[in-house]
């Protein structure tokens, strides 16, 4: 009962934990009604409700929830966009644009998922690309101009 060591945790097989590290599975979240000017730094997802205006870098996910709104750039390993971004988008893996997003701008990615409904008026480069310093691809890429809608792309052509 006393002095036994069957109830005392086993701490010398838990990984030491660094200053500052962000622990996994972490998420940063910019409520509604939050607005942020400047640029943000993250090794965890982030997700954006409110409105971000400046420079997003992320080594994990960013969501902008139908609510967020970004203007700026945003450098990350995945995004996912819902809400609105204006701007410059590189996504190192993949871009899902759902229903409600409305982006407009410059988008650089190796996949892309864009659903029905989306607005998506941008200059987008696929493929594997080589990121270097400051997040922006080195290699050349596939060049994608996709209209928003039939109507508009019969505008272009006509």
């Amino acid at each position: 009962m006393f002095g036994s060591n069957k109830n005392k945790e086993d701490n010398s097989a838990k990984p030491a934990k660094k200053a500052g590290a962000s622990p996994i599975n972490a998420l940063n979240s910019i409520v509604q009604g939050t607005t942020i000017e400047g640029d943000i730094k993250s090794d965890a997802d982030i997700r954006i409700d409110g409105v971000i205006k400046g420079t997003i870098t992320c080594n994990a996910k960013v969501i902008v929830g139908p609510t967020g709104l970004v203007e700026g750039s945003i450098n990350c390993k995945n995004a996912m966009v819902e809400g609105r971004f204006e701007g410059t988008l590189h996504v190192k893996e993949l871009l899902n644009v759902r229903e409600t997003a409305e982006i407009n701008g410059e988008i650089f990615t190796k996949k892309l998922i864009v659903q029905s409904g989306a607005v998506f008026n941008v200059t987008c480069k696929m493929g594997n690309q080589d990121y270097a310093a400051a997040g922006k691809p080195t290699s050349s890429a596939k060049k994608i101009e996709k209209p928003v809608n039939e109507a508009e792309g019969k505008k272009k052509a006509g």
